[in-house]
């Protein structure tokens, strides 16, 4: 059987923590900040962790993270 393919997008958006769950940047912090309260870009810049509901298809495509 051939080698899976990792999904190169998907491999530059998330990484792996050491237990094992994906993590994520937040979106809605590119452009148009100029409207947005400082507490909220603030909290925009914290990384967060990847749905429950999500992981499954995550890591069908990133077999090897």
């Amino acid at each position: 059987m051939p080698k899976m393919k990792t999904r190169r997008a998907a491999a530059k958006r998330f990484t792996v923590t050491g237990t094992g769950k994906l993590k994520r940047n937040k979106a809605y912090k590119s452009h148009i900040l100029t409207k947005k309260t400082t507490k909220r870009k603030r909290n925009l810049r914290q990384s967060a962790i990847v749905d429950s509901t999500n992981v499954k298809n995550m890591k069908k495509v990133l077999p090897y993270i």
